[in-house]
């Protein structure tokens, strides 16, 4: 019995191992991914920490208030959300953005020639085929170098 069994394991992990060098492609499918353009805040006051003496990056996608009367200073940023957004080459996308914060992202994604303008408290859609594999930038020109995402297109094997 104890042979039999051991004989039937080894015959499966043959199989699964001629099996392994063998990728089948993944049908393309219909996504449609969520997202958001939002503006994290942080706070504080300079008795708890004192205000950084180093400027941001300039670009529109940080900013750094300066204590008021109160000594109270704020520190934010604009980003997209989710950052990373994966795919399968084939799949049609729709990407569906939301305007939380900031008055508009204009936007491209690269390598697909696309792009649009998502404003706050408007829903932007664009639609498109993830044609080809690769990671591109979806950027906002307006909020750089923090409002970037990662569009992820795995190769269809």
């Amino acid at each position: 019995m104890v042979k039999r069994i051991l004989f039937l394991v080894m015959v499966g992990a043959l199989v699964l191992a001629g099996c392994a060098g063998q990728g089948t492609a993944v049908a393309p499918t219909q996504r449609a991914v969520y997202m958001a353009a939002i503006e994290p805040k942080g706070s504080t006051t300079v008795d708890k920490e004192p205000f950084p003496a180093v400027a941001l990056p300039e670009g529109g996608g940080y900013a750094l208030d300066e204590p008021d009367a109160n000594g109270a200073w704020v520190v934010e940023t604009y980003r997209w959300d989710p950052g990373t957004i994966v795919v399968n080459q084939g799949d049609v996308v729709t990407l569906e953005i939301i305007g939380i914060n900031g008055k508009e992202h204009p936007f491209t994604i690269e390598g697909y020639n696309i792009s649009d303008v998502v404003k706050r408290g408007q829903v932007t859609r664009v639609t498109f085929a993830a044609d080809k594999a690769g990671i591109f930038k979806i950027k906002c020109s307006a909020h750089q170098p923090s409002v970037q995402a990662d569009l992820v297109v795995l190769p269809n094997k």
